[in-house]
């Protein structure tokens, strides 16, 4: 007879890629974890005068930043600052976070072979609490290889944990941080029939 608890550590099921969310795939790797001076090479920039609130005086001198990323079609902004080059600095990090939410690349847990950039980011992060501040230039990236994992696996943090080698709570709490890319954990969660995470 089976020991019943032998199947208490089995890994959850993992759903076959035709069963998955479609989402836009990109190969390896993932645009979020290039070097942002990289990713910046490989963006259409254009900038553009804006006034800001309080009249024709107020930040006159400013310059708004438009990053425009061709191969997925990802574009993010930044108008805020007085100055164009702070503007063109917020701009690429709002275009990588973009891009870990909105882009997927493949996933070791899938099998697939991934960049040594990949694999060193993997290495560097796992064992570890995933409280990545905002601040951290890694953060994108690491949301961005979490998001492959999840898509992978059908939404289930529990999956991923141990690849990670780290809580399920750290992993949500992680993804959590991001609005959006909490938003999409949850879309894959309802496209796989799963409760959403509150």
């Amino acid at each position: 007879m089976a020991d019943s608890s032998s199947h208490a550590h089995e890994p959850p099921e993992i759903p076959e890629p035709e069963q998955r969310l479609p989402v836009v795939l990109v190969a390896t790797p993932h645009p979020a974890i290039l070097h942002p001076d990289k990713l910046l090479e490989n963006c259409g920039l254009r900038t553009q005068r804006r006034s800001g609130p309080g009249g024709q005086h107020r930040n006159k001198t400013s310059s708004g930043a438009f990053l425009h990323y061709p191969p997925t079609n990802t574009t993010a902004e930044a108008t805020e600052r007085r100055s164009q080059a702070d503007n063109r600095k917020i701009a690429l990090e709002r275009l990588r976070f973009r891009l870990a939410v909105e882009v997927r690349s493949p996933s070791p847990m899938d099998g697939h072979k991934v960049s040594v950039d990949e694999m060193e980011l993997r290495k560097r992060f796992q064992g570890k609490p995933l409280k990545i501040s905002d601040r951290n230039s890694d953060k994108p990236a690491v949301l961005a290889l979490l998001l492959n994992d999840l898509h992978v696996c059908g939404g289930q943090p529990s999956a991923v944990g141990p690849a990670w080698h780290t809580s399920t709570s750290g992993i949500v709490r992680l993804i959590k941080s991001h609005p959006t890319a909490f938003t999409f954990l949850n879309r894959i969660r309802q496209h796989h029939n799963r409760l959403p995470l509150r």
